[in-house]
């Protein structure tokens, strides 16, 4: 399948059980409407605050990448070449080299390149609407605060920082500056993951009763931020959210406490001084719904099943970058697409949220959530006892 084979209403608006009435992108005359009637209620929300200045005069979004590794070269940039919503603008980068070479493939203008010592006076160019973090996560509280300081529209990868701390002083740092805050959550972008979320929500299999989440990869590189606690290693943080993430969405609900957890290394050559491989823990749930989750760098693992009332939902996978899938006694779930899809959508998505003043799909608070659920599992392992959230 190629892009252009994608549905013109691939926007969040698929749904394999229940198609949605698409929508139009909102005109600028409405999206004032929507904005006036919603400031009147005193509902504005951070992102609404934004739309109501300069960015409803836009057709797009112009995008800054922090940081030019992998994700940002092979994902992010690819996908900003389909978005409809925003478009790569600029580049932040310490490589003088990567500068060059992004500057001649994506015919970035000079003016919209930085370093990280310029950066700050990125808050001088009307082309740049959005900061994009994409840093080891132990960076990412200084630049989103420093580009909440610019007073640009802020976007972060996830996890999004090693501590809930630091967590709640990003969303913080947005909010004195009316500037809006969402976390690279491709997934809940994603027409799948909204497919077996329609079902949950719904209890079109009763209630959830229990589920099973892992999700891992083999890491083969040894000096790697992943591999570094400084800098936010290991893989509770990395692949670790992803497991989160399933066992909450496929919950639909919050965990109120890590009843057990295990965190280890078959390589402690490599993830030394404690730094965990591999993390099993067993969470609880409200209404005594119990979720198991895995997360490993040293196997190749994903998959969520749900177990309800009246049946099983398995994805398998179900946080794969080229789309995930699943069945259920429903049906299969299943609506194929070519990766970067999952960050399009995830992108389109939030920058639409920007210019029209609609609420934030994913804001930081969702981030901090589960961190937080993050520094309970390591308790829970380190003190061996069940650790509320």
């Amino acid at each position: 399948m190629t892009f252009d084979q994608i549905p013109n209403q691939y926007q969040s608006n698929f749904y394999l059980f229940k198609p949605l009435n698409t929508q139009s992108m909102t005109s600028r005359r409405d999206s004032l409407k929507a904005l006036s009637l919603v400031a009147g209620l005193g509902l504005v929300s951070p992102g609404s605050l934004l739309a109501s200045g300069n960015l409803l005069k836009k057709d797009k979004l112009g995008i800054a990448l922090v940081g030019l590794g992998y994700y940002s070269k092979d994902l992010l940039a690819p996908a900003l070449q389909l978005t409809k919503n925003c478009y790569l603008a600029g580049i932040v980068t310490g490589t003088p080299a990567k500068a060059a070479e992004w500057k001649a493939k994506f015919n970035i203008p000079e003016k919209n390149i930085y370093n990280y010592q310029n950066f700050d006076s990125i808050k001088d160019n009307p082309d740049i609407d959005v900061i994009y973090v994409v840093l080891p996560p132990s960076m990412h509280r200084e630049y989103v605060e420093r580009a909440a300081a610019a007073k640009k529209q802020v976007w972060c990868e996830k996890p999004m920082a090693v501590t809930s701390a630091d967590c709640q002083a990003m969303i913080d740092a947005c909010k004195k500056h009316g500037v809006s805050l969402l976390i690279g959550y491709r997934c809940q972008h994603e027409p799948n993951t909204k497919a077996f979320q329609e079902i949950v929500k719904g209890e079109k299999l009763g209630k959830v009763l229990s589920l099973d989440c892992a999700a891992g990869y083999r890491e083969g590189r040894t000096d790697h931020w992943k591999q570094k606690k400084e800098m936010g290693g290991g893989v509770i943080y990395d692949m670790g959210v992803y497991s989160i993430q399933g066992a909450r969405l496929g919950a639909n609900s919050e965990p109120i406490a890590v009843k057990s957890a295990k965190v280890w290394t078959e390589r402690p050559e490599i993830y030394k001084d404690g730094l965990g491989e591999i993390v099993e823990a067993e969470l609880e749930f409200p209404g005594g719904v119990t979720g198991k989750i895995k997360t490993s760098f040293a196997e190749n693992v994903n998959f969520l099943n749900i177990v309800c009332e009246k049946g099983t939902i398995e994805m398998a996978p179900f946080s794969a970058y080229a789309g995930n899938k699943g069945k259920s006694p429903l049906g299969e779930i299943n609506f194929p697409f070519q990766q970067p899809m999952e960050q399009v959508y995830q992108m389109d998505d939030d920058a639409q949220s920007i210019l029209s003043g609609k609420p934030m799909q994913v804001p930081g608070e969702e981030g901090l959530r589960d961190i937080k659920v993050v520094e309970a599992i390591l308790e829970s392992a380190r003190t061996g006892k069940r650790v509320m959230v």
